[in-house]
């Protein structure tokens, strides 16, 4: 694949995967709308691992308390905040990887992948982000996540599987109606993504581990490393900017371009 197709592929994912602006709705609209060639799923699981390494990076001293909770919760103590955060993104997880398997095996993911289905889910998430962002309470920090809470993100997050709903717009919307405030609600969203993103890449891998060759793994090493790059750059602006705005730049950004896709997809 050419180095330009890969760089534009790994900026898509990498930028849009920690933004509330839908990742996957981006990367089926690059072909629809381009008419260059659909990437194939190995280096969706490339551009995956790059976004991968960089919220773990960017998220590290979390992660190592999750990390080490881990060890404890599998030993079956839950008393510290690592191990009961690593059951939270558990029980958070759930909800996206049991539709996820059923939406594959049932077939119905391949006909959400359509321009009128993206451009109905950035209008439609959009406005109810601003809905969250606006009225929701600010009662709650990252570190007063509860159960219930991670199992209503959780399902939350299950609709992101819809293309062009977004997983981070979603799960922070989830967060703010629940009383986070905004940067607690973007940082447990982030959270929530390793798991997620863990356990679609594994899935993914499974299915492409057959078909992989050499020329493929180097395109592939290349889109890992610039969604890398890109995406930790995107963290690094989202969290500076959640310091002084709001959520409504990204809204107003999903609603144009969801009214922009309609009209292209019925006319």
């Amino acid at each position: 694949m050419a180095l330009t197709h890969l760089l534009i592929l790994a900026l898509i994912q990498g930028i849009t995967e920690f933004l509330p602006i839908s990742s996957s709705g981006h990367l089926i609209l690059l072909p629809n709308l381009t008419g260059l060639t659909d990437q194939g799923q190995t280096l969706d699981v490339a551009v995956h691992v790059g976004t991968l390494l960089a919220v773990i990076l960017y998220f590290r001293s979390d992660v190592k308390v999750v990390t080490c909770g881990l060890g404890r919760l599998i030993q079956g103590r839950i008393d510290t905040q690592g191990a009961f955060w690593a059951l939270c993104l558990i029980i958070a997880t759930i909800p996206v990887v049991l539709v996820g398997l059923a939406l594959k095996l049932s077939g119905l993911n391949d006909l959400l992948r359509s321009t009128v289905v993206i451009g109905w889910m950035m209008l439609i998430f959009g406005i109810v982000l601003y809905w969250a962002d606006q009225t929701g309470p600010v009662t709650k920090r990252a570190e007063s996540w509860s159960l219930k809470d991670a199992t209503i993100m959780g399902l939350w997050q299950a609709l992101a599987l819809i293309p062009g709903t977004s997983r981070s717009g979603i799960t922070i919307t989830a967060g703010r109606q629940l009383g986070y405030d905004r940067t607690s609600a973007a940082r447990l969203s982030m959270l929530m993504s390793i798991p997620t993103i863990l356990a679609s890449g594994a899935l993914l891998s499974v299915e492409v581990a057959q078909d992989a060759n050499m020329a493929l793994f180097k395109d592939a090493a290349i889109a890992a490393v610039f969604a890398f790059v890109s995406a930790l750059l995107a963290l690094k602006l989202m969290f500076k900017l959640l310091k002084s705005i709001s959520f409504t730049p990204y809204v107003i950004y999903r609603v144009v371009l969801g009214v922009v896709l309609l009209v292209i997809a019925y006319t």
